[in-house]
């Protein structure tokens, strides 16, 4: 009889064969947790900048940086899920990537220079990047087409405690502790996941076959995505307050590297699609371009990368607008951030249970609405509103996120053949984050400028009406992103089969 923790006994099969139908649901709740502990990591700082800020004297521009390296660390390695699944399985990817999330927390609370501390955050923003696409992956190839809107609410009724309870508690802890607790928020996470994983995270790789049989790795096309990415963010900083030159540059570079990108995916897949015997084994494409010949999936896509500009660059921008710009402690602002975070949770439920019912794309249109509204409702209030109109505009948003959130990973990649799947997974994501760093970015450029264009810093104390003017024009900048957003989404509806 062989030993429980051989190698065969972590199978797929073995542990569906040990646990029975309700497997399925406990490999879901166990990189759930993994997950949270990755989204909070990616949120939760937020709510400390200013206070890392004034310990390391920081500009705004280099402080957001604890944020936007974060983000592109994770944006890149998201596009390797698929081949570091295929080459060591689920349990080693995940037991690997849950270890680098520890050490990052661990590292960057007891940093005492910036430079480590911005080490740490692009150690866990690797590690958090590798780990997102997977829940979907398991989702659309674990579940019934009829169970996986559920699936997919309950998931993310789960996810997005961490965002929602991460500034209430973080909050409290800069207050109490200092910025330094925030980074060992995540270290009980990261544990449980671990020992989650050892009982049922499968050792094989998607489709339950044995790991390790993936060809070569996409080295040259992880370069150029990488490139593009550093000199995109790199570029867009240096057109708001470098020179000129530098910003061409730096742009140019980026649109070069992203072409050579396209070009040598497509290279690769014509490779693979005609193989010949004379060339040695082409590594399979880093981004599979026949995804974007499935229209639910391209149209997808787009809506993926605008919606993370505005879900990101509103997460960067709202604790420091109700900090810097309002006046509220950092444990305030969480108090008001958490009763939205609740209703999120409760909304993703209830809109899982409408995805596996009703078209999608009717339903991230419609959250899309919802957040639009939202941004554009910010202008509207101000010091002297009251609290409860904060937490309503809050929670407004929220719904809309919870509309979007269980909907676009289904509607974007039903319909995928099962073997695209982790590819759909990884590169639907990578959109989604890919817009997230820009719209970090993007808010800190855009807020920098208008603060001088109203003459006004975030330095002075107390609220003014300067920097609260400057605020306003960056939340309907996010309200236009969403509106197009929306366009977007409403062409992700399939197209009727003709009869005949």
């Amino acid at each position: 009889m062989m030993p429980p923790n051989s190698a065969e006994a972590g199978t797929l099969a073995a542990l569906q064969a040990r646990h029975g139908a309700r497997y399925r649901w406990l490999l879901l709740l166990t990189v759930m947790v993994g997950t949270m502990a990755s989204v909070m990591s990616s949120t939760v700082v937020n709510v400390a900048i200013p206070d890392l800020s004034r310990h390391f004297g920081l500009g705004q521009e280099r402080a957001q940086w604890v944020t936007s390296g974060f983000m592109v660390a994770m944006t890149v390695s998201m596009l390797t899920t698929p081949w570091l699944l295929a080459r060591l399985g689920y349990r080693r990817t995940y037991g690997l990537c849950m270890g680098l999330l520890l050490a990052g927390g661990v590292v960057g609370g007891l940093a005492n220079a910036f430079g480590l501390v911005l080490a740490a955050r692009v150690a866990e923003g690797l590690a958090a990047g590798v780990v997102q696409p997977i829940p979907a992956i398991i989702i659309l190839r674990a579940f019934a087409p009829e169970e996986q809107g559920r699936a997919s609410g309950l998931f993310g009724m789960g996810v997005v405690l961490a965002p929602a309870l991460g500034p209430s508690v973080g909050g409290v802890l800069v207050d109490a502790l200092g910025w330094r607790s925030i980074f060992f928020m995540v270290v009980p996470l990261c544990l449980l996941s671990l020992a989650l994983a050892r009982r049922y995270v499968p050792v094989t790789a998607p489709g339950g076959v044995a790991a390790g049989r993936s060809a070569g790795f996409d080295g040259v096309g992880l370069a150029l995505a990488s490139g593009a990415t550093l000199a995109l963010l790199n570029g867009l900083v240096a057109l708001h307050g470098g020179p000129r030159g530098e910003a061409a540059a730096l742009l140019g570079g980026a649109a070069a590297s992203t072409l050579g990108f396209v070009l040598w995916q497509r290279r690769l897949l014509r490779r693979h699609a005609h193989p010949a015997t004379q060339l040695p084994p082409a590594p399979p494409p880093l981004m599979n371009l026949r995804l974007f010949g499935h229209r639910p999936f391209a149209f997808g896509a787009i809506v993926a990368f605008i919606y993370g500009t505005a879900l990101f660059g509103s997460t960067y921008l709202l604790p420091v607008y109700m900090q810097m710009g309002l006046g509220l402690t950092p444990a305030f602002v969480g108090t008001i951030l958490l009763p939205a975070g609740i209703v999120l949770a409760v909304a993703i439920a209830l809109v899982g249970r409408l995805a596996d019912q009703q078209p999608t794309h009717r339903l991230v249109s419609f959250g899309l609405a919802l957040l639009a509204a939202s941004f554009a409702l910010m202008p509207t209030l101000g010091p002297a509103s009251a609290i409860g109109w904060l937490m309503a505009d809050a929670i407004l948003g929220r719904i809309g996120l919870g509309f979007i959130l269980p909907s676009l990973n289904l509607g974007a990649m039903r319909g995928l053949p099962h073997e695209l799947i982790p590819q759909g997974s990884s590169v639907i994501n990578f959109m989604r984050m890919l817009g997230g760093a820009v719209g970090v970015s993007l808010c800190g450029i855009v807020l920098e400028w208008r603060l001088a264009a109203h003459g006004a810093t975030l330095a002075q104390p107390g609220p003014s009406a300067a920097r609260l003017a400057a605020f306003d024009e960056v939340f309907i900048l996010l309200a236009a992103l969403c509106a197009l957003a929306l366009v977007a989404a409403w062409q992700m509806r399939m197209r009727p089969q003709r009869g005949g």
